[in-house]
């Protein structure tokens, strides 16, 4: 499936100085697809494609907002490494690897008749990690940054990290992971207790909203905000 690039990522893989590498990400997010058994598979576009079913980055663009996020996290901790602890970190290996650990999702997930997500034919029988280190290995990636991927899911994983990049990616992800599905559960709760009804089909930016509503206007502010939301037909219960 060739996909037009958000010019978000674009930029982020822009920052990887590598020539050669660069190159080999952008050739492989320009064509999603696999071929198993002779079919092809394909996917959601990866601009509507979720970070997980539930749990985070639970909505359409999701996984770019997680890429992103993501990424500032990763490049933070290289920065505390570098001029905190006098370490070396290989950005490219981290930059490359948060673009990609999670860049085979699109083709395990698909979109439900209600708005929600369950695992596609091809999802329920392989795993997004499966998929990404097999077509990496076809297309002759580094094996320091096919590390970084297979060990961006920690001790929950196929396998632990073993060098700092792979180290950086994972708690970055977590990190992410943690605060992204914190934040959506919170709005989801205030929601539920100033107005009594559910709203799950939620974005980060609207939960982030919801939570700054309540602090600076508490729940008299918030109810406010969300009538306001109501009429220009934001609100969406289920």
């Amino acid at each position: 499936m060739s996909i037009k690039l958000d010019p978000r990522i674009r930029r982020a893989i822009n920052r990887i100085k590598d020539r050669s590498l660069r190159r080999k990400i952008l050739n492989f997010l320009s064509d999603l697809s696999v071929e198993v058994e002779g079919k092809q598979y394909s996917g959601l576009p990866l601009d509507e494609t979720p970070a997980s079913r539930s749990y985070h980055h639970s909505y359409p663009g999701g996984l770019i907002d997680h890429i992103l996020s993501t990424i500032n996290i990763a490049l933070a901790l290289c920065d505390s490494v570098e001029k905190v602890y006098g370490g070396m970190v290989d950005r490219d290996l981290v930059i490359g690897g948060i673009i990609l650990h999670d860049i085979m999702k699109p083709l395990t997930y698909e979109k439900k008749s209600d708005g929600s997500y369950r695992n596609s034919p091809l999802g329920e029988r392989i795993d997004h990690l499966t998929l990404l280190v097999s077509e990496m290995l076809k297309r002759n990636f580094p094996l320091r940054l096919i590390h970084v991927v297979v060990a961006s899911h920690g001790q929950a994983g196929p396998i632990s990290p073993k060098t700092v990049e792979a180290l950086i990616c994972h708690i970055a992800d977590d990190a992410d992971s943690k605060m992204n599905g914190e934040v959506l559960n919170a709005a989801k709760y205030l929601i539920k207790e100033a107005t009594g009804e559910s709203w799950d089909k939620m974005d980060s930016k609207t939960a982030f909203k919801i939570l700054a509503w309540k602090t600076e206007g508490g729940w008299n502010g918030l109810k406010s905000k969300i009538e306001v939301l109501k009429q220009e037909g934001c609100w969406a219960t289920k």
